[in-house]
């Protein structure tokens, strides 16, 4: 007599699966039959908006017009990238992995349905993923825009289930997905908020509240400056606020060392560059408040909006930092050096920013900056110059003050504007100049090819400079003489710093 082996019945994670899908398509039936007030009206149009992710660049768009600041351009950038891991993953592996059909219609009243279906899979929610992605991109770098953006996220992915395109579990795993790859993108490219601001050395400056004692210089060419002038006043109601023409900056700045505790300065990086030199000289702290189109030095400091400056102002929070030198200085002036806060360069680099500069007021500062780039590099020769003993043809030499870092595969920032080196860089002359500058951009501090080399120290002459080769510094040009030394004046100025919130 044989005996017949039963037929194994469903394992209890077959149980829990059948059970979890009931309660997603009773959850999904309910929300079919229930009624929305004023949704109908609104959901049905914002998931449409949502396709193919037009609602979150026009979104992005809208943030870093309006925004106005470096923060919001981020949070818009952050947005959009997070967006794009997304939708990668969940569109080549998510709809691979499971192919769930999409929900029967019968119960979806026709006046909520979408005109054209999905015709995809339906697990997991493609919108539902880029939303959530993109509202966290954007709050992990500014909290404020993350709250207006948040609920427009919510919106387009319940619409997903109100249309009937997506069951509730659908949406859920796809948002988790989306939040995940705002993460992912984090931790390639750490926020602002993650990165150390300049530490040391601390020091106290003078406690000025409302700015008392405080003399802040304006010039009115500079960027954004004018416009944020009624920031500064309406902010420190006891400071003495000075707008000036840029041909007047030297001496409103000299006139203003001498009477304040402090000087204060709302330009770009070649307005604040003639601020510090006269506060270093006076001995006075300097207060920057940015004010120009990149204003580099100031978001090292962790300085990115007026308010910031003004909490160091109240608390009396400041570092010492470094000043780049070179001697000769501007004009061949021997007894006079030239400071640098940010770069300072040689070769190609001086053109482009003379063309961009150019154009920037007639078609805009990024137009005007590609435009720079293809000019110079199809039409420039390499540079000849005696570095470090040797006489070499050179399409580029950077010093940085201070050495900059890499933040993942973007470009680098310094943690450190105080640690006495100088991030010396040179692209070697030869062909396609072009590849030969973004190779060198890519590599980061401390490499060496026989493109380009980088490497840290304390002192560099240069010579051999045929007259009339231009020379950058902090944004600024001027004419190199033949021979010149480049150093820093270490811990040389007090910069007002705000405490990381």
């Amino acid at each position: 007599m044989s005996s017949a082996v039963p037929p194994a019945g469903p394992g209890r994670y077959g149980r829990l699966a059948d059970w979890l899908g009931n309660q997603d398509r009773a959850l999904f039936h309910t929300a079919a039959t229930r009624r929305w007030p004023g949704a109908r009206p609104v959901l049905p149009r914002l998931s449409r908006s949502a396709n193919h992710g037009l609602l979150w660049f026009g979104a992005a768009a809208g943030i870093a017009t309006l925004g106005g600041s470096t923060r919001a351009r981020r949070a818009a950038l952050r947005g959009v990238a997070s967006l794009a891991v997304a939708s990668a993953v969940v569109n080549t592996v998510g709809k691979h992995s499971v192919r769930r059909t999409r929900p029967i219609l019968d119960a979806v009243p026709v006046i909520r349905q979408l005109k054209r279906q999905p015709h995809t899979t339906s697990f997991p929610s493609g919108h539902a993923a880029s939303a959530a992605a993109f509202a966290t991109g954007v709050a992990l770098e500014s909290r404020s825009w993350g709250a207006v953006v948040a609920p427009l996220a919510f919106g387009v992915a319940t619409s997903r289930v109100y249309t009937g395109v997506h069951y509730p579990s659908d949406v859920l795993i796809g948002a988790a997905l989306g939040v995940g790859a705002a993460f992912a993108v984090r931790g390639l490219v750490p926020t602002r908020g993650q990165l150390p601001a300049p530490g040391r050395p601390h020091t106290d400056a003078p406690i000025l509240p409302g700015g008392q004692d405080l003399v802040v210089v304006v010039n009115k060419a500079s960027g954004s400056a004018t416009a944020k002038t009624s920031l500064v006043r309406d902010a420190l109601p006891r400071a003495e606020v000075v707008e000036c023409e840029p041909d007047e900056l030297i001496e409103t700045l000299e006139k203003a060392a001498r009477s304040a505790r402090a000087l204060g300065i709302c330009g770009g990086d070649g307005t604040v560059n003639r601020a510090a030199a006269v506060a270093a000289r006076h001995g006075v702290p300097l207060a920057v408040f940015p004010g120009g189109t990149l204003n580099h030095f100031a978001y090292d400091l962790g300085i990115e909006e007026v308010h910031d400056t003004c909490r160091a102002l109240a608390s009396g929070d400041a570092v010492k930092v470094d000043l780049g030198r070179f001697v000769p200085g501007p004009g061949g002036c021997r007894s006079e050096p030239g400071y640098f806060l940010n770069t300072f360069s040689l070769g190609v680099y001086p053109e482009l920013v003379r063309i961009r500069e150019r154009w920037s007021p007639r078609i805009g500062g990024w137009p005007a900056g590609v435009l720079a780039a293809v000019q110079v590099l199809s039409s420039e020769q390499p540079l000849r110059a005696e570095f470090r003993g040797r006489d070499r043809a050179l399409w580029m030499l950077f010093a940085g003050n201070g050495m900059y870092q890499q933040m993942g595969p973007t470009p680098g920032r310094r943690f450190d504007l105080a640690d006495g080196l100088l991030d010396v860089r040179i692209v070697h002359g030869g062909r396609l100049p072009g590849l030969r500058l973004l190779a060198a951009a890519l590599a980061g501090p401390l490499s060496r090819s026989p493109v380009h080399a980088a490497e840290r120290l304390r002192r560099v002459r240069v010579g051999g400079l045929t007259p009339g080769t231009p020379l950058a510094f902090d944004g600024e040009i001027t004419e190199a003489p033949p021979e010149l030394w480049i150093d820093k004046a270490d811990e040389a100025l007090t910069v007002y710093r705000p405490l990381p919130l």
